[in-house]
């Protein structure tokens, strides 16, 4: 089962998560619950990364583990809401059709701190 932790500041802006287990819906390899997982979080993590006004802080020591922490500037909360809300609504999606083989934690913060 893959774990997907999301955690929201009080502005409703993504600040972090974490991402660990493997889905067991097929072979190594060969795990469309995992390649659909993994290519979400690569690519938020990759956008992210991009931007000055955005400081991301990646680890993935192993294979079905993937921590995000993220801070960002006024002027970059705009595109993290879009960025937040993609990684958000493709995560629930891969649950909805997957529910076996992934689960979705999404918690708000009224102070952020991990």
């Amino acid at each position: 089962m893959i774990l997907a932790e999301l955690v929201l500041d009080n502005m409703g802006q993504l600040r972090f998560c974490r991402i660990e287990g493997h889905s067991g819906a097929g072979t190594r390899g060969n795990d469309i619950v995992c390649a659909a997982v993994s290519v979400l979080a690569r690519t938020i993590a990759g956008i992210l990364s991009d931007r000055e006004d955005i400081n991301v802080k990646v680890s993935a020591p192993e294979r079905g583990n993937f921590l995000m922490e993220i801070d960002y500037k006024p002027e970059g909360r705009d595109f993290l809401a879009g960025a937040g809300c993609f990684l958000m609504e493709g995560l629930l999606s891969v649950q909805a059709e997957h529910p076996g083989h992934c689960k979705v934690s999404i918690e708000r913060r009224n102070s952020y701190g991990t």
